[in-house]
């Protein structure tokens, strides 16, 4: 049983800038540091009450300008890697993001997670699996990270069928630790990961990674 990989799908890793970070290129997708230009279809984005179904709320301008602030620090301090802003060379400049992010606060415990968030009219392109696999790519090559998990709230079946393509594994059901704290009624979230031996032995060769 399973999810069986995919064909051969490329990531490449271009070069890492200091200043500015890590940039990751797929077959179609561009991971790239974020841009002051970004902010507005970000913003846009998360006033969405689509896009943000499964989170506790819409956010604002000023929250939104703020979470892309706190990415960029984490990403400063991890080295130029962590939840990349997604442009499609010829289609889009910027479509969301997807990448790789402490999920500490919602497990309570150090782990990274891999997650992703595109405005509603790029669903169902496969964007999301696509970025996602190299994320975890470059969290278990270039990282070297032992586990990498996802997690969401149990009706959120877009983003379950993403994690099960990416080949990550049901865990269990928990309760969002930072969310229960606050007696959110989104508290209850379901777990998924995948730990680097299961990578190497039935991911790895499913991308070329350079």
């Amino acid at each position: 049983a399973g999810v069986t990989p995919h064909a051969t799908e490329r990531v490449e890793v271009g070069e890492t800038d200091p200043m500015t970070g890590v940039t990751l290129r797929t077959e179609r997708l561009v991971l790239r540091p974020w841009r002051p230009e970004d902010r507005a279809p970000f913003a846009e984005m998360n006033a969405d009450p689509a896009v943000m179904e499964h989170f506790p709320a819409p956010l604002s301008p000023e929250e939104s300008d703020a979470l892309v602030d706190r990415f960029e620090q984490r990403m400063a301090e991890q080295g130029g890697w962590g939840l990349w802003a997604v442009e499609v060379p010829g289609v889009a400049p910027f479509i969301g993001f997807v990448g790789l992010n402490p999920g500490d606060a919602a497990l309570g415990r150090p782990c990274i997670e891999v997650g992703w968030r595109l405005a509603a009219r790029f669903w169902g392109r496969g964007y999301a699996p696509e970025g996602a696999r190299a994320a975890i790519a470059f969290g278990f090559e270039e990282v070297g990270l032992h586990e990498i998990v996802s997690f969401t709230v149990p009706q959120n079946t877009k983003s379950r069928r993403v994690m099960e393509k990416v080949g990550l594994t049901f865990v269990e059901e928990f309760d969002h630790v930072a969310l229960t704290a606050q007696g959110h009624p989104l508290r209850r979230h379901v777990l998924y990961r995948m730990d680097a031996a299961t990578w190497s032995d039935r991911w790895r060769n499913s991308v070329t990674h350079r």
